[in-house]
């Protein structure tokens, strides 16, 4: 299996390999021939150390694989950088990884510098990391012989794996026309609103997989275009929002859509944050015009008109867990900041290709608070927890405080691994947060106007372990961890 996404990641490449050429670069041969040769020459490897041996998968394999998948899929990943002289190891490594698991955190102080190719390999794992690589590779499984049920399970992010159609092939091939689809629809609106071709693909990739690789060093700050913005803010929101729901919509399943509770309380809770942020950033204008002696301006429109346009993108870039910028939110008051912090915690929808907490999570969260504290003072009350007008199994909202303390755990721990790597507080803690829920920048030195560059060596490889802890949700790595787990049953 590990040798058939081996050579299923010569793809992509081979598609860069042509970019590559289209653009005239040099250095073509040692950067993408020497990472064609590595990467196919593992996958013969694997298949020749796995021949015969056609068997199910089964819930541990499933397991084993998805994250094998992903750590030889970064390394894969990580060789053009490192051929061609770009970036170090641990550089190269944290930047495929970053890609991979559509975080979006970059080591590159100026990425205008990077060839063209480099460029749109960086744009392609994201695409090819927003659905997952391995629910990619659901489509092609079954001429292998092989099923693809746990792979799904074990990859998939959010609360429902039983995915959209009966059969898990159907499922992975529905994904990949809304994917694609979606993808067609934002490049074709960002080049009439100004994008050449080449960025539009870049910027559609990284907004619709909500990863943040830009092809600028200043994000999108630097088209000072309205327009686009707000074509940025619809991929971003598309890519935040369930992709049952865009199934429902496609067989017109309106009921199903009005009665999801999750995208209710997810569109609600983003637009009270736009607001608040909004108020925040008046206040500050407000503040400093009062401190001048002028006269304040109640009713300078373009002020807040300019406040609302920053606090709309980036909400909804912070809370999609993409994380592209229009300002340095690093500047922005106390209360911005530590709102924006919590808004990386808490992330998009389950099903989505964003990363953090889930909002289905927090709803369900906050039930099973308010069931236990009621149980306090009436011990014998019963009450189903729901979902979407739906029950919610036993064993699917106890694991949610643990997946809570999980996440909460993996800051805490990670946050004082960064510190002792002498970093100071505010960076390390940022780091973890943006990192573990994949939203990318964060604040002082890896804050949006920066880069991961001043990271040492060991900080990137504990980061890139940490995102990809959270692209997989926890689970699925903490079990490989387990000695218990590779004992034959």
């Amino acid at each position: 299996m590990l040798g058939i996404l081996s050579i299923a990641m010569a793809v992509p490449l081979v598609v860069t390999v042509g970019v590559a050429l289209w653009y005239q670069e040099d250095n073509i041969p040692a950067t993408w021939g020497g990472t064609l040769v590595v990467t196919l020459a593992c996958g013969l490897l694997f298949l020749w150390m796995g021949r015969g041996r056609m068997v199910d998968i089964y819930e541990r394999e499933g397991l084993a694989l998805v994250t094998l998948g992903w750590l030889f899929a970064a390394f894969y990943g990580s060789l053009p950088f490192v051929f061609s002289g770009a970036a170090d190891p641990a550089a190269a490594y944290f930047e495929s990884m970053s890609g991979f698991t559509t975080t979006g955190a970059s080591v590159f102080e100026d990425v205008q510098c990077l060839p063209p190719s480099l460029l749109f390999w960086r744009a392609m794992t994201h695409w090819l990391g927003g659905l997952g690589i391995v629910v990619i590779l659901l489509a092609v499984l079954p001429w292998f012989g092989f099923s693809g049920k746990q792979l799904y399970r074990s990859e998939t992010s959010g609360l429902d794996k039983s995915g959209l159609r009966p059969r898990i092939r159907d499922t992975a091939n529905t994904l990949l026309k809304i994917y694609l689809t979606l993808t067609l629809s934002g490049i074709v609106l960002l080049v009439l609103f100004g994008m050449s071709p080449f960025e539009a693909f870049c910027h559609t990739a990284a907004a619709l997989a909500t990863g943040g690789f830009s092809t600028r060093n200043t994000s999108i700050m630097d088209y000072h275009s309205v327009s686009i913005e707000i074509v940025i803010i619809f991929l971003m929101l598309t890519g935040s929002i369930s992709f049952s729901v865009y199934y429902d919509v496609l067989h017109r399943n309106w009921k199903s859509v009005f009665s999801n509770s999750e995208l209710r309380f997810y569109l609600l809770f983003l637009v009270v944050s736009v607001f608040l942020v909004t108020c925040n950033l008046i206040g500050v204008q407000y503040a400093a015009v009062s401190t001048k002696d002028i006269p304040p301006p109640l009713w300078h429109f373009s002020g807040y008109c300019d406040a609302l346009r920053k606090a709309s993108f980036q909400v909804v870039s912070i809370l999609s867990t993409t994380g592209f910028s229009t300002d340095n939110f690093d500047t922005w008051p106390y209360f911005s900041r530590c709102f924006l912090l919590l808004l990386m915690i808490i992330g998009g929808c389950s099903g989505s290709t964003s990363g953090g907490f889930k909002i289905a999570r927090f709803i369900i969260l906050f039930r099973v608070i308010i069931l236990y504290v009621e149980r306090m003072f009436r011990p014998k009350t019963i009450r189903v927890i729901r979902l979407n007008n739906e029950p919610i199994p036993a064993e699917v909202y106890h694991s949610v405080p643990i997946f809570f303390a999980l996440q909460l755990n993996t800051i805490l721990i990670g946050t004082l691994l960064m510190s002792f790597l002498g970093l100071p507080l505010q960076t390390a803690l940022s780091s973890v947060i943006a990192t573990v829920n994949g939203v990318g920048p964060g604040l002082e030195l890896v804050g949006p106007m920066n880069n991961y560059a001043s990271i040492p060596p060991q900080g990137k490889i504990i980061l890139s372990f940490i995102m990809l802890m959270g692209r997989l949700e926890f689970f699925s790595v903490c079990v490989l961890l387990f000695p218990s787990f590779w004992r034959r049953a």
